[in-house]
């Protein structure tokens, strides 16, 4: 087993165990719905209720090594928590809030990865929603390869009521152009293998 499978294996187990509601995000998510491409880390996202940030996060560090100093303090202000697992290999865990985030705990799918581990993903939709939001060249890309690989099976609704909520609450209008300027594209492209 290589050692991002092991990671993820372990952040698994971890969150399970603890019963701590989590979803696999980022880099190995986009190898299930989009076009795979090499990933440092692990990414993922836990449920914490307001108020109960630090007992989590000292449940975390207790298991996992964190990767700076002022791990606790960062993640408490930061709402992330940077570790690493036994072998050396980055996890990034995001502390998720009731809200959206519940959505994506919801609509999570538990996929098989390697031979034997199972472990929750996010939907595709949300993995585009972060993307959209997050912004990056690489992201850009990252959405038009899922919308390219899921095509009419995506949630365009769905998509379109978060990503206009972001939009409005960061103000950042172009959040939504994010997704609509490539679902334009495969729309078109469909429209013109209908009429051949």
């Amino acid at each position: 087993m290589n050692l991002q499978l092991k990671a993820i294996k372990e952040v698994h187990q971890f969150f399970t165990s603890k019963d701590i509601p989590h979803v696999i995000i980022g880099g190995i998510a986009l190898q299930w719905w989009g076009e795979p491409r090499f990933t440092r880390d692990v990414d993922v996202t836990i449920l914490v209720p307001s108020g109960d940030e630090e007992t989590v996060i000292k449940k975390v560090l207790s298991a996992f090594t964190p990767r700076i100093s002022d791990a606790l303090e960062f993640a408490l202000k930061n709402r992330i928590c940077l570790v690493k697992n036994k072998d050396g290999y980055e996890i990034d865990i995001s502390l998720g809030v009731p809200g959206y985030e519940e959505e994506i705990m919801r609509r999570a799918v538990l996929c098989t990865l390697g031979k034997k581990i199972s472990v929750r993903i996010c939907s595709a939709e949300d993995l585009i929603i972060h993307k959209a939001v997050a912004g990056r060249p690489q992201d850009q890309s990252d959405i038009e390869s899922i919308i390219i690989r899921q095509g009419k099976k995506l949630d365009i609704k769905y998509m379109r009521k978060w990503l206009k909520e972001f939009s409005q609450t960061l103000e950042i209008p172009e959040i939504r152009n994010r997704l609509e300027k490539p679902w334009k594209q495969l729309m078109k492209m469909h429209k013109v293998q209908e009429t051949l």
